[in-house]
């Protein structure tokens, strides 16, 4: 243990991209804040203060076909190799019911030469049989990993099926209770499960989804995430808004690098001010869209609309300011300055209106709504080629025929792999950034 250290906390920016002005009798102010760390980190040699559970799909079907499960072996021997010295971890076989793989007894080990020997010794008698019950396996997890003591928890959840075997409110019970005391990345291997499941327990705990179609993949997947886990510095950040009397938030999202609705996690911290999460940070840069409604004001005044924070609580009730930007309102009777949209606003505005429309036009195909789907994966390419997201023009490509991307004149395929329709799903959410 005494390689472990206390990473510094980064250095944080916040950066207020905007339209200021209004015009008179204007209410709604639209802003990009930009967030980014830099720094910080554990010295040379040591460890994050860190703790990991990885959760490992063991349910009957992973025997079908019987590689799926030696993958899965092999992708948990690689994120344990991934693990930095010093890191608390422990693996967990999920099937109906969660059991402790390594090292066992409610508790987790320290990462070294000789446990991860061990562990990956356990990973070998894993063998596949029962059901699925996802829920069981986030409370194992979040027990194991509160009793760690570490400043940065996480888990990371594989599964290859639908959650059959415990009701869908007990799968949400477990999210909300774990929400805030980890972050989890979730993934699926194949194509036999539920995209929303897998993704919505990505979004509920902060942390990333993806679909792994052919289990060969699994083990440079695994090895990525640890290695992002690895990367992460300060845990529990949370972008706190301040507005002045008469001003309201209405909405906060995360819009890049993916869609992550915020408004509905704010908790209040003093007046006039909420929390919202965004969980750990490493060295990177992330994009929140906030939208604030102000009272009316006459040409010529200006006021705050927000102040905007990145705060480290403490379980005091007190918060360590990490950086702040501010958001403004001006009123203005130029016509010109007070209809002109930031170019940041604009962009972040098309790519949530894209995740949308694939989300309702694959949705639509389902529903065997052949029009309405080619409607909204239609409008999907033309934004997808406007806005320069390229890797999601390319998904939609294996979805529809691509009459003309400009103005989104698109043909439903006769015949879509699933693999191909859920990748889109799964990876709808994620966006690109503005051209420089």
């Amino acid at each position: 243990m005494s390689n472990l250290a206390r990473p510094e906390v980064p250095r944080f920016t916040v950066d207020v991209y905007q339209n200021a002005y209004l015009p008179e009798g204007g209410r709604e102010v639209n802003a990009i804040v930009t967030v980014s760390s830099t720094g910080g980190g554990a010295p040379a040699g040591t460890a994050p203060d860190a703790a990991v559970v990885i959760m490992v799909d063991c349910s009957g079907s992973m025997d079908y076909p019987p590689a799926k499960m030696r993958n899965a072996r092999d992708a948990t021997a690689a994120a344990v190799d991934a693990l930095r010295d010093g890191v608390s971890f422990a693996v967990v076989a999920g099937t109906h019911q969660a059991r402790e793989v390594y090292p066992g007894g409610g508790r987790l080990a320290v990462a070294d030469a000789t446990t991860r020997a061990q562990a990956k010794e356990a990973l070998r008698k894993l063998s596949p049989g029962g059901g699925t019950a996802i829920g069981t396996w986030l409370r194992l997890a979040d027990r194991l990993l509160s009793s760690s003591g570490r400043s940065i928890r996480h888990g990371i959840l594989l599964t290859d099926g639908r959650n059959e075997h415990e009701e869908p409110q007990a799968l949400r019970a477990a999210l909300d209770s774990c929400a805030g005391r980890f972050s989890c990345d979730a993934r699926g291997v194949g194509t036999d499960w539920e995209v929303k499941e897998v993704t919505g327990i990505a979004s509920a705990l902060l942390g990333t989804a993806d679909i792994v179609a052919d289990p060969a993949g699994l083990a440079a997947d695994f090895t990525r995430m640890m290695e992002a886990a690895m990367g992460k510095e300060v845990a529990d950040v949370a972008l706190r808004l301040w507005t002045p009397m008469g001003a309201e938030v209405t909405f906060v999202k995360q819009v890049a690098p993916s869609m992550e609705e915020l408004t509905s996690r704010r908790t209040e911290a003093g007046p006039r001010a909420g929390d919202y999460p965004t969980g750990a940070w490493g060295e990177e840069s992330r994009d929140y869209h906030v939208c604030v409604r102000v009272p009316e004001a006459a040409v010529g005044q200006e006021m705050l609309a927000a102040r905007a924070s990145l705060v480290l609580p403490s379980p005091d009730g007190s918060a360590q300011v990490l950086a702040q930007g501010l958001i403004r309102a001006v009123w203005t009777d130029d016509l010109a300055a007070s209809t002109t949209i930031n170019p940041r606003v604009a962009h972040y505005t098309d790519q949530a209106e894209l995740a949308q429309v694939i989300q309702q036009g694959l949705d639509l195909r389902k529903s065997g709504d052949m029009d309405g789907a080619t409607a909204k994966l239609g409008r999907a390419v033309q934004l997808a080629n406007s806005s320069g997201n390229e890797a999601t023009a390319r998904l939609l490509a294996k979805v529809v025929d691509v009459v003309d991307a400009a103005t989104g004149t698109v043909r439903l395929k006769a015949k879509v792999t699933a693999e191909a329709e859920m990748t889109l799903e799964t990876r709808s959410t994620k966006t690109v950034r503005v051209k420089k």
